[in-house]
């Protein structure tokens, strides 16, 4: 029975160290099902807590808690999976009583000074635990600096893009209101910024899964939504203006949508990796037809009418939709336009406008 013990208490401790593995040291976007569990149970209980309310900003100030709770409560299963394991590996290998092996587990993993009076002379054992302990708060320490480098940088652009896109971000909005500006020249710059942003998203999200649980200090704001309107802008621009539109906008929109498929092959979302440009999409041509509309009143230059450009938008939406309303509902992001429905009670939410405040011709 100890045997069995002590062999159970060594696959307990494989699972917990190749856990910890995967999630800060191995760079491969692997999938965790500690972090994924986790995060399901924690969400959930953050969205029943806040429904009472019906407040979308009740729901975003709750959902705040959900990442460091995440990164918490992992912690704390890695430390208590390892003193579970310890506590079994010493009852099979000695004659110690279930008690004594867990005050002596935890003197050894926590390095509390103090050794179990029943042996006189330390294991094996009792040296690892001591090393295992101090290593795991080590490389979460060490793992907290690129989480939030990743972080900054991911919200740097998604708040630059608030003047640009409005609040939520929308994206007919963002071609709207360079053409509004005379700014149109300045969305090459834009989808360049948003390329290497997205590769950068992509890249930190796969392997960081928690990162999607970090939201904006501003509950407008978010990641998902940013990325969706700059990419909305992109297919409508090269929609619209096939011939006019900037290299840049068709680099931005493969940058895009390949980072959500990254992200989406982390988090194990299915998808359709070659769809067909003629598949059907969730977003209606009545309202790409009004958001064209509105557009064009902003004196947009558009070489094609919404019925010729439908058919190319659809295109370009196809590769990234179905992934980007799965991303903004898991990450309960801000219901804003044109990015799907979410698991709480909600109405899409149109970009706010500001009031113009120019000074009136006397």
């Amino acid at each position: 029975m100890r045997l069995i013990i002590a062999l159970a208490g060594l696959a307990l401790l494989w699972v917990t160290a190749a856990s910890i593995l995967r999630t800060l040291v191995v760079p491969r976007g692997l999938y965790s099902i500690l972090v994924n569990r986790l995060w399901a149970v924690l969400r959930r209980l953050l969205l029943l807590l806040s429904a009472p309310f019906r407040s979308y900003r009740t729901i975003d100030r709750a959902q705040t808690w959900l990442a460091p709770l995440i990164v918490v409560c992992t912690l704390a299963t890695w430390l208590l999976g390892t003193l579970l394991a310890y506590t079994m590996l010493l009852f099979g290998s000695s004659g110690l009583s279930w008690t004594v092996c867990l005050r002596e587990a935890g003197s050894s993993l926590f390095t509390l000074g103090f050794a179990s009076g029943d042996r006189l002379r330390l294991s094996a054992l009792d040296f690892v635990a001591a090393a295992t302990g101090p290593l795991i708060i080590a490389l979460l320490i060490g793992y907290l600096p690129t989480l939030y480098g990743a972080y900054n940088r991911r919200e740097v652009e998604v708040t630059l893009l608030q003047s640009r896109a409005g609040e939520p971000a929308w994206g007919p909005e963002l071609l709207a209101r360079q053409a509004l500006v005379g700014t149109e020249t300045a969305l090459p710059d834009l989808y360049r910024a948003w390329e290497r942003l997205a590769a950068d998203i992509g890249e930190g999200h796969s392997n960081y899964p928690v990162l999607l649980s970090f939201r904006s200090p501003q509950p407008y704001r978010n990641w998902v939504v940013g990325l969706m309107a700059v990419l909305d802008a992109a297919a409508m621009q090269l929609a619209l203006c096939p011939r006019s539109a900037p290299p840049e906008a068709r680099l931005v929109l493969r940058a895009g949508f390949t980072a959500m498929r990254d992200i989406a092959d982390a988090l194990r979302i299915r998808y359709n990796p070659d769809p067909d440009p003629d598949d059907p999409i969730r977003l209606s041509y009545a309202e790409f037809d009004a958001a064209v509309a509105l557009v064009g009143a902003t004196g947009f230059p558009a070489e094609h009418g919404a019925a010729e450009a439908w058919p190319q938008f659809r295109g370009w939406r196809v590769n990234y939709e179905s992934i980007g309303y799965e991303l903004a509902r898991r990450s309960d992001a801000v219901p804003s336009l044109w990015t799907g429905p979410r698991d709480f009670p909600s109405v899409p939410i149109p970009p706010r406008r500001p009031a113009d405040r120019r000074p009136k011709a006397a």
